[in-house]
């Protein structure tokens, strides 16, 4: 009996001995389970964090993207309407451009200021280097060509501009691509009629200075290669009938050649006038230079006139005025007379010298001068001059 008590008592003691252990390893464990937890939760957090932050600058992006989204596409709307607006006034103003070219008289008009804001651009000059609407008479009546250019040497161009348009501005108010082609070969076929009527009127008879031939100006380069299209040999039809076709861009260079034609006339016109004042300023200068020579020859005859005259003075007239001193009717001394030593210097230019002159010079004091002039000097201007030895 007391045995079995004692095992109870034993077992009693270690179950709760077992417990004690088994709660003291479930803290141990929980606070070891904890320290990994947090270690864990460390270590996710340093993983999340950058992702966090990329998600937040991404977002931000985002928002930022949208408003300049919705920004653009207030702007996209805005420059839509406005491309709408302006393609509704140029249809506008192509319809009453399209309508008003219909009138011969508007469409002669747009093709003259064409023609002729063309040859200002390339450098002309209205009433100088061209003319606009000169009128001629002639046996076969009068005629008035829409520009006259002017050409160096007295040679002129002339130039015509009224070309039909009506059929090809047809072909552009139609949608239907037949009537298009049928508008297109009528054009071909009046710019045809056109190069006869104006091969006719024989406008390079009407100045002697004008190359046979005229330039038939169609004021648009598309008109240009419309008509070449529907007829390739139109060109050529045209030179033998002495007509040159020309557009905006053809004419161009040519009319710039004309321009640069005319500055270097105006150079040589300069040139020539710089030449004659030269030739002026020349003459002048040696008339000068004569004038000079004289002077100084005279200033020389005076200087040795005087100094003869006080040679007699000192000579014949102090000596005996001395006397008077002497003999005690004055005291005052007679101050000496001195010659002029100074001599003029001659000129000794060449360009200023007749060639007399020249020759004299050899003779004068001032080739006896070395610092002025020595012989060799006198030899220089001799051939400068074109002066033998005599």
């Amino acid at each position: 009996m007391a045995r079995a008590e004692q095992l109870a008592a034993d077992r009693e003691s270690l179950l709760d001995r077992f417990k004690v252990l088994s709660a003291e390893s479930l803290e141990r464990q929980g606070r070891q389970a904890d320290v990994v937890a947090d270690a864990r939760l460390k270590a996710t957090e340093q993983l999340i964090t950058p992702l966090t932050d990329g998600l937040r600058q991404l977002q931000e992006r985002l928002q930022s993207v949208e408003k300049d989204r919705v920004r653009m596409a207030a702007e996209l709307g805005e420059q839509v309407q406005a491309v709408r607006l302006s393609g509704d006034a140029i249809r506008r103003e192509t319809v009453s451009l399209s309508n008003a070219l219909r009138t011969p008289q508007v469409r002669g008009a747009w093709g003259e200021r064409s023609l002729k804001r063309i040859v200002e651009i390339s450098g002309l000059t209205e009433r100088c280097d061209f003319d606009s609407q000169a009128t001629y008479t002639s046996d076969d009546g009068r005629f008035r060509p829409d520009m006259r250019i002017n050409l160096p040497a007295g040679k002129v161009i002339f130039v015509d501009s009224k070309v039909p348009l009506s059929a090809a501005l047809e072909a552009y108010n139609t949608e239907d691509e037949e009537a298009q082609k049928a508008h297109f070969k009528t054009f071909s076929a009046h710019v045809r009629k056109h190069i006869d009527d104006l091969s006719g009127k024989h406008y390079w008879q009407l100045d002697l200075g004008s190359p046979e031939f005229v330039v038939l100006y169609l004021p648009s380069d598309e008109f240009y290669r419309l008509a070449l299209e529907q007829e390739p040999a139109l060109h050529d039809y045209a030179t033998r009938r002495q007509i040159v076709l020309a557009s905006p861009g053809l004419l161009i260079p040519q009319l710039q050649i004309v321009a640069n034609g005319w500055q270097q006339v105006s150079l040589a016109e300069t040139a020539g006038q710089v030449s004659k004042l030269g030739r002026e300023l020349y003459d002048r200068l040696a008339t000068l230079g004569q004038h000079f020579d004289k002077l100084g020859r005279s200033l020389g005859s005076a200087v040795q006139h005087y100094n003869k005259a006080v040679g007699a003075v000192e000579t014949r007239v102090m000596v005996s005025a001395r006397r008077f001193r002497e003999l005690g009717v004055t005291s005052e001394e007679i101050a000496d007379l001195a010659p002029v030593i100074e001599t003029p210097r001659q000129i000794a230019v060449p360009e200023m010298l007749e060639f007399d002159e020249l020759r004299s010079l050899e003779r004068s004091t001032v080739a006896d001068d070395a610092d002025l002039l020595d012989g060799s000097a006198v030899r220089q201007l001799r051939r400068r001059t074109g002066t033998a030895d005599s």
